[in-house]
């Protein structure tokens, strides 16, 4: 509420604060950046809001996602010679590695979905990632492990420097699979998961779908539809009163 506050204020056109970042002392730029100025990247406007990911496609720490994506590509090459592998070669961000790159015993689901070889695993193996998969009863398939050790992860300079553009802002990763004779699978490259602003077209469909289905669990079907109804439709959306959205919100008891 307090930012709804500020808001209102600010579109009365409250002026604010003159000094709130160069007050001595107790401003931000001397408490916080020691006497430094702020300085912004951009002009404010609304490259925030423009450049949300969405987590649409699989529960997967959003430096991975683009890595399951490029399993799921490779399991009909590999679901047949999983005796076969002889390793499997991982590239991908520096984020990536520092965050998420894991080898070892994992100690349940939380440490599970913040393992990108893990995260590889199971749809190289099982064409699938869901949340169940995070399990332990899942992980105690001996086939995640047994992957797991013959996967190796090295940095792609390239996605290292794309993940940081701001104008690109890529969260790349590859994976191909090599077998014991000597044969490989191509090797899958993709740059931008599907919550990505470059891949609006592709993706707002499946987060629609989220949302529909993420209403059905808590609403009766005439309700989940009104609201998914309002949702849908901008203009009604904006001129409907706060009050009666919230109304919608709420659950009958």
């Amino acid at each position: 509420m307090r930012a709804v506050r500020l808001a209102l204020m600010v579109m009365g056109g409250e002026p604010g604060l003159p000094s709130a970042l160069t007050a001595p002392q107790w401003g931000f730029d001397d408490a916080s950046l020691r006497g430094e100025r702020l300085q912004v990247a951009r002009p404010y406007g609304s490259y925030v809001m423009e450049n949300v990911l969405f987590k649409i496609a699989f529960p997967a720490e959003f430096h991975a996602q683009t890595a399951v994506e490029c399993a799921l590509q490779l399991h009909p090459l590999v679901r047949d010679r999983l005796d076969e592998i002889e390793r499997v070669e991982l590239r991908t961000q520096e984020p990536a590695i520092r965050i998420i790159s894991k080898t070892g015993p994992l100690h349940g689901p939380a440490d599970r979905d913040h393992c990108l070889q893990y995260m590889v695993a199971v749809p190289l193996i099982h064409g699938r990632l869901t949340a169940e998969c995070y399990e332990d009863g899942f992980a105690a398939d001996p086939r995640l492990d047994t992957l797991r050790a013959k996967m190796t992860v090295a940095e792609e300079p390239r996605f290292t420097r794309d993940y940081y553009d701001p104008d690109q802002r890529s969260i790349g990763n590859s994976v191909q699979v090599w077998f014991r004779d000597d044969s490989a699978t191509p090797q899958v490259v993709i740059e931008y998961p599907l919550g990505h602003r470059r891949r609006r077209p592709e993706g707002l469909p499946l987060l629609v779908r989220k949302f529909r289905d993420a209403l059905a669990t808590r609403y009766p079907r005439s309700r989940a539809e009104a609201i998914d109804g309002l949702c849908q439709d901008a203009k009604k959306l904006e001129a409907t009163p706060v009050h009666e959205f919230m109304d919608l919100l709420v659950l009958q008891t």
